[in-house]
């Protein structure tokens, strides 16, 4: 069963979230100091770190609710997922080869289950071909919701505060010493910024995206970090979200446009940001096309 009627309008949108006292972030790369471009100075933050936290939102407040459950989580194998649209079909790896002798449109109805009750397939898409069996295959779908990299508005600074522990773990490191040192990567301060994609057409012909599950992205994203505090993330917010709704399914003009309308700027004096009043977010709607619908969600 379908969750509502696919949406029918196309949709870019710009996250603003800033982080205090923390790494929002980490590369394992770089022995998990925040991630940073390092010709420019500006840190970024992960599409799949930003996925990750609207994934964990939604797992949180569904609680597996029929057609909200989510497909990449936790310490669930995404096979153990696969199957259940085998078990929906009445089939299993071995017996798939000969359904789809008899059906050709086995294919298109595991793709269909699988979008139906996951809602991360419905909205991201997913590969969902994997080889440890090789026909336990549900194909892939390129979801219609997708989300860039965020940067920071300015070139951010890491630094490592040292810690120490009064609680010493072996017992013969106990007789030499009575504390242990360790390091802690953070920002001090920095603003960023994501921006969004939401394809209409993609929804309708691919994964039933619906209004439903629209709304439901929106209160994720605006509550992403809500649920995800930690003292190595420090103080995480999300400031802005900035919704541009086209009037038709393929849209009213560029994507790149609509951006470019959403200026941030540090404000005049302020030489250090720490805090998200020392920016400035201007929406230059004369830059906007009167058929194309800007909402402000916070």
């Amino acid at each position: 069963m379908r969750m509502g009627e696919a949406i029918k309008n196309r949709y870019e949108f710009v996250i603003l979230f800033d982080v205090e006292n923390g790494n929002p972030n980490g590369d394992p790369d770089a022995g998990n100091l925040p991630r940073i471009d390092p010709e420019s100075g500006y840190g970024i933050v992960t599409d799949v770190c930003l996925k990750r936290k609207i994934r964990n939102y939604v797992q949180t407040v569904k609680e597996e609710a029929a057609g909200y459950k989510i497909y990449i989580k936790e310490n669930i194998p995404l096979n153990r997922s696969d199957a259940m649209a085998y078990e929906a079909l009445d089939t299993d790896d071995k017996k798939i080869k000969e359904l789809k002798k008899k059906d050709p449109d086995v294919d298109v109805k595991i793709r269909d289950f699988m979008c139906q009750n996951f809602f991360d397939i419905r909205t991201f898409g997913a590969v969902m071909t994997t080889f440890v069996k090789a026909s336990l295959n549900c194909g892939q779908v390129r979801g219609p919701v997708q989300i860039g990299f965020a940067r920071s508005i300015d070139p951010i600074i890491s630094q490592e505060i040292t810690i120490t522990r009064v609680a010493i773990t072996k017992e013969d490191d106990a007789e030499k010493k009575n504390t242990e040192m360790g390091r802690k990567s953070i920002i001090p301060y920095a603003l960023y910024r994501a921006e969004g994609y939401i394809s209409a057409n993609l929804a309708k012909k691919v994964t039933g995206f619906s209004e439903d599950d629209l709304e439901l992205l929106w209160e994720a994203i605006i509550n992403m970090f809500e649920i995800d505090h930690s003292a190595a993330r420090g103080k995480m917010a999300v400031r802005e979200l900035i919704v541009f709704k086209h009037s038709k399914e393929l849209g009213d003009c560029p994507a790149y446009k609509l951006f470019d309308a959403v200026e941030v700027t540090r404000n005049a004096g302020v030489l250090y940001p720490r805090q998200y009043k020392d920016y400035s977010v201007k929406i230059c709607e004369e830059r906007i096309p009167e058929s194309v619908s800007v909402i402000r969600k916070i």
